[in-house]
């Protein structure tokens, strides 16, 4: 990663008095290939990624002190913030520490936990962005998706995550389907340990090695992703280790728009259009605009 001084992250806005406005961008792997697992119990990785405009926001005042976590107004995305690490533990509070830095935080989410999204990672690479930190080892050191998430944009991943070559920005736009339950990341990986790189049950031809491992891991997976293609006529992919699944397109395009909820055996599940957004982009809206929803109420969809 290439520091750059004259940028120090995703400011969007200052709440007064010294409060700053940041946007963590969530991420979407839409390449992943395993190759192997190293001596430590990491594993390399060759993977492309992309920054999307799906956000949590951070309010950063830096005379306070401690974090507090808040779901988005609206509620339109199950953000699951119950299932997120507190206190010493959480990785804003982990970024802050790794740069030497005290602030109060207040964190809304709108990017689910559990979901394959990085949010976690994206919230720390705020955090590091606005401290001025773009070290890749002091990012490596919070998480794998953290390098990624502070470089932004589209990037060829590779090592364990800390290698992040920058690729040219392309404009492109996907539907997620957003399971109501999260995915554990590390037991997807340990799935991956057991199964081996030719695990069973998975096309040839995906782009996400952990496809089987995180099914394994969650069986309700598969019959999230049947639904996403019913709906879509498109093949879906899983993000990263899961649980979100997504096809490539506009809503329009795939036949899905003014659907915001569906429902499959009495659990409700959220689509989300996103799309890809540069390094370096700060959304239209300034500040607390950006706790407000993208989108508008939708109609529902019932799978039975």
């Amino acid at each position: 990663m290439t520091p750059d001084t004259g940028n120090k992250g995703k400011v969007v806005g200052s709440g007064g008095s010294g409060v700053v406005v940041l946007a963590a961008p969530a991420k979407l792997t839409v390449s992943l290939r395993v190759l192997d697992r190293r001596p430590d119990g990491y594993h390399n990785l060759d993977a492309e990624m992309v920054a999307l405009d799906l956000c949590d926001v951070l309010e950063v005042d830096p005379s306070g002190d401690g974090l507090r976590v808040e779901t988005a107004a609206d509620g339109a995305i199950p953000s699951r913030v119950a299932d997120l690490p507190r206190g010493s533990s959480n990785l804003v509070s982990r970024a802050l520490s790794a740069v030497r830095r005290t602030a109060g935080v207040l964190l809304t989410k709108r990017i689910p936990v559990g979901g394959g999204l990085g949010g976690g990672s994206a919230d720390a690479a705020a955090i590091l962005r606005w401290a001025g930190c773009l070290d890749p080892q002091v990012a490596s050191g919070l998480g794998a998706d953290v390098p990624f998430c502070v470089v932004g944009g589209r990037a060829h991943v590779t090592g364990v995550g800390e290698v992040v070559r920058p690729l040219p920005y392309e404009e492109r736009t996907f539907v997620l389907l957003i399971p109501p339950f999260g995915v554990d990341t590390a037991a997807v990986y340990r799935a991956w340990d057991r199964l081996g790189p030719d695990a069973p049950g998975e096309a040839p031809g995906s782009s996400n090695d952990l496809t089987a491992a995180a099914i394994s891991v969650e069986p309700r997976l598969e019959a999230w992703r049947r639904l996403l293609e019913e709906l879509t006529g498109a093949r879906a992919a899983l993000a990263g280790s899961g649980a979100t699944w997504y096809v490539e397109g506009s809503p329009s395009e795939l036949g899905v728009e003014g659907i915001s909820t569906v429902t499959l055996g009495g659990a409700h599940g959220s689509l989300v259009a996103v799309r890809t957004v540069p390094q370096w982009w700060e959304p239209e809206a300034a500040g607390t605009r950006l706790l407000r929803s993208r989108t508008a109420p939708g109609a529902a969809f019932d799978a039975g």
